[in-house]
């Protein structure tokens, strides 16, 4: 399934600003940036569930705001790309 991550993170603070390189580290471990504070997963409903805890372990939800959005068939889906970021194709090839 695919999944979009969105977080905005309080950096007013020296401990916001590494919750922030926390949180941007996960999901870098996980998928593919594709806004500064966007990302698109590619997993399974296991990974999914890992994905989050370990977020949710890294926010302060007094602070912070982070928002999973769950995709199940990302064959139905449709997404608009403009300017110069090309996202991979989970679905193509791996070597170009």
């Amino acid at each position: 399934m695919l999944i979009i991550v969105c977080y905005d993170v309080s950096t007013e603070t020296k401990a916001g600003r590494r919750r922030l390189r926390r949180v941007a580290k996960v999901c870098e471990s996980t998928g593919q940036r594709v806004q500064k504070s966007v990302f698109e997963c590619q997993v399974t409903l296991a990974e999914f569930e890992e994905l989050e805890r370990r977020l949710l372990a890294e926010v302060n939800l007094e602070e912070d705001c982070l928002r999973l959005y769950r995709l199940p068939d990302s064959r139905g889906a449709e997404v608009r790309e403009y300017g110069r970021f090309k996202a991979v194709d989970f679905e193509g090839p791996l070597v170009l």
